[in-house]
């Protein structure tokens, strides 16, 4: 098996034991979710029903009218008893449609299985991920139609398969890879039928034996598909550094992995498009993995997408201590919540929750010009310049140094010896300058 990685990077503790052997369990259904109108980047959806209205479970709720959106679904069965702003996991009210359920778990109606899906041609295939509304499931949450609707000139050779999941804590990919091997598998010869290539590979990080071993006996008789082995180092899950370990190739700066002829996705996104070209079902459930020091039994669960976040904490037995942080994702990239009102979107990987003594912010000191943060920059940027002009507020000249580039990992600020938010000031940087845009 081959081995690959990128330079630069660096190895914070993976602390994936409090889930990795934890295998998939269903949660309990809420009595109410909460379906933010916008689960992905791009253009909003706008509501297609009303309150008092009565709605199935995969019944389109909210309708995408561009083509770089995706529509969302009732996840339940139930009436519809409030659109209104809510708490969304990246930190602002979003129009949402809330969904009291009624427990009878009908379907709606129309939806249709192929058991003999791939003969269905790439459009039909496209045509059927579209409509179930999937995005990047590994919290990028890019439509994933659009993707695969790469301009002519932009010649696709192969997909690639994300199973690094190189965020710390964060097993639901993992635990995808051992209990539904055959289900990527088939979601990965979708993906490549659509995109019309015959080479295929799926990346996992070495510290994860047991998803290599168990999707290596799932491609057995797949010649066309190859699991590479990947060193164990953060960001390896992020697009550009996993085609660099894997085939080799640099995505040029402000370009995608269409320009080297690449498409990438993650695990839980390919068995959501297996099931969608297979079965006809929408994208109404998704893996979480709760996981820290702070949740008293750390579970990955099989949740409904709009379940609001207290119900897992509920679910995998509360907190352990009074106080502590939680967050949407890892500890890496993902974003500290405020309000636990805030449900699971389909980008949600893992809701992670940090003892009291973790939660602490150190204050942040001024930059040192140690050096470190340009050595471990995935992306070769200089993040302690980044850093001091933002700090200055001098969000332009910040475009001299490669911002739009920077996909805010956190290497930096994890490596930085005067723990500076780096980060932080990054998206804020970008959100300045956006708005002014």
């Amino acid at each position: 098996m081959k081995t690959g990685t990128f330079e630069r990077g660096t190895h914070p503790p993976d602390s994936k034991e409090f889930t990795a052997a934890k295998p998939l369990v269903t949660a309990k259904v809420p009595k109410r979710v909460i379906i933010p109108l916008s689960q992905h980047i791009g253009a909003p959806c706008q509501s297609k029903v009303q309150v008092g209205d009565t709605v199935k479970k995969g019944q389109v709720v909210g309708q995408a009218d561009a083509f770089v959106s995706a529509p969302v679904h009732a996840t339940v069965s139930g009436k519809v008893v409030a659109i209104m702003p809510y708490p969304h996991t990246l930190g602002r009210d979003v129009p949402s449609v809330v969904i009291e359920n009624d427990e009878k778990e009908e379907w709606v109606d129309g939806l249709t299985e192929n058991p003999d899906y791939l003969s269905l041609d790439a459009e039909a295939m496209k045509a059927s991920v579209r409509q179930a509304g999937i995005v990047g499931m590994g919290g990028a949450t890019f439509p994933t139609h659009v993707k695969l609707s790469p301009p002519k000139e932009k010649k696709i050779e192969c997909v690639i398969l994300n199973g690094a999941e190189c965020e710390p804590y964060l097993t639901a990919d993992h635990r995808m890879m051992i209990e539904e091997a055959d289900e990527v598998v088939a979601g990965l010869k979708v993906l490549m039928k659509i995109v019309g290539v015959d080479r295929g590979y799926i990346g996992i990080e070495e510290n994860k034996p047991d998803s290599i071993k168990s999707m290596e006996e799932a491609c057995r008789n797949e010649p066309s598909i190859e699991v590479y082995s990947l060193h164990t180092k953060y960001p390896q899950g992020a697009e550009k550094m996993l085609i660099k370990a894997i085939v080799g190739r640099e995505v040029p700066a402000g370009g995608l992995p269409m320009d080297v002829g690449v498409v990438v996705q993650n695990i839980g996104t390919a068995v959501a498009i297996y099931e969608a070209v297979r079965y006809g079902r929408p994208l109404v459930e998704r893996v979480v993995s709760v996981t820290g020091r702070g949740i008293s039994e750390p579970k990955n669960l099989r949740v409904r997408i709009g379940t609001p976040l207290s119900s897992l904490i509920e679910e995998c037995g509360g907190f352990k201590y009074d106080s502590g942080k939680v967050i949407a994702g890892g500890p890496m990239m993902g974003m500290a919540q405020s309000n636990l009102d805030a449900a699971v979107i389909k980008g949600t990987s893992g809701v992670l929750v940090l003892s009291p003594e973790e939660s602490e912010t150190p204050p942040h000191g001024p930059c040192i010009r140690c050096g470190r943060c340009i050595d471990v920059c995935p992306m070769g940027l200089q993040p302690a310049m980044l850093s001091v002009l933002a700090e200055a507020g001098m969000y332009e000249d910040m475009k001299e140094y490669d911002l739009m580039n920077c996909f805010e990992c956190g290497t930096c600020a994890y490596v930085c010896p005067s723990k500076r938010p780096i980060v932080q000031w990054v998206k804020l940087a970008k959100m300045n300058l956006a708005q002014k845009k």
